[in-house]
């Protein structure tokens, strides 16, 4: 329960805008009503004037441990499993895809571990800074789902190579190491994230908006001309794969604390 408190806490600091994932009991994983206020909250900074970066981060000890387990097996039991399935694939796909088209950078402040759905979030920010707490991973196969719109991202930032490497060892990687990769971009205290965010945030400020649209531009939609193709085909394969028993396997086993038995 949130107790009626937002999902997302919005807040705009002079020419800093801030989106903070706001279900610290559950690890800030994302349901279908956070995904969409995360959306809206998006929206909402693309018309604030004042704001020239936003910022992303998490409250309480982690930054997001992916989509909400409990909600997914809940889906599993519905009649209209199959259709929900393909809903929830397009929302998450339509929020990567307006963090990558929104006109001012994205800042992440990665305060805890980045898991699964929330790592797909530190991927389509513009800018990664993270605490030493920060760990980062795809553990997806494990729980018989396929990370099908966070693969296209990963392969975009760091190559076939490792992206292949880090979606099929399923692995939790250190923060420091996620920091040699490339996923991450600075490394300092989790008190210093928020400083350090806001810093950045006025160096942009102090550019033209529209050199930053068109940089931003260039790299999401020139160079990475393909992403939106491959995010939408990665929601159908994502909303496929919920549907098999791996996938009921899978989240029944994690969600029992123990380990599952696939054929």
């Amino acid at each position: 329960m949130n107790n009626g408190a937002p999902l997302v806490k919005i807040h705009v600091h002079e020419h800093t805008g801030t989106l903070i994932l706001n279900r610290p009991d559950k690890r800030n994983s994302l349901t279908r009503a956070l995904i969409a206020e995360l959306t809206q909250g998006l929206e909402d900074m693309r018309h604030e004037r004042r704001v020239r970066a936003v910022v992303i981060s998490g409250s309480g000890s982690a930054f997001c441990a992916g989509m909400d387990l409990n909600e997914m097996q809940e889906t599993a039991k519905n009649s209209n499993a199959q259709a929900l399935w393909h809903e929830d694939a397009a929302a998450y796909r339509d929020l990567l895809d307006a963090m990558l088209r929104l006109p001012k950078p994205i800042i992440a402040a990665v305060n805890g571990p980045a898991i699964a759905g929330g790592a797909g979030l530190v991927l389509a920010c513009d800018i990664v800074l993270a605490a030493p707490e920060a760990k980062f991973g795809l553990p997806e196969p494990k729980r018989g789902i396929v990370a099908g719109m966070v693969a296209p991202l990963l392969a975009f930032r760091l190559g076939a190579g490792r992206a292949g490497y880090l979606l099929m060892s399923t692995q939790v990687i250190s923060t420091d190491e996620a920091l040699r990769m490339g996923i991450y971009h600075e490394l300092m205290p989790g008190e210093k994230l928020w400083p350090r965010a806001h810093q950045l945030a006025g160096e942009i400020a102090g550019c033209a908006p529209e050199t930053i649209l068109l940089t931003k531009r260039l790299l999401n939609e020139t160079i990475g001309e393909h992403l939106g193709t491959l995010l939408t085909a990665g929601a159908a394969i994502s909303a496929t794969a919920r549907t098999t028993e791996a996938a009921a396997e899978g989240l029944a086993a994690f969600l029992e604390k123990r380990e599952p038995k696939f054929l």
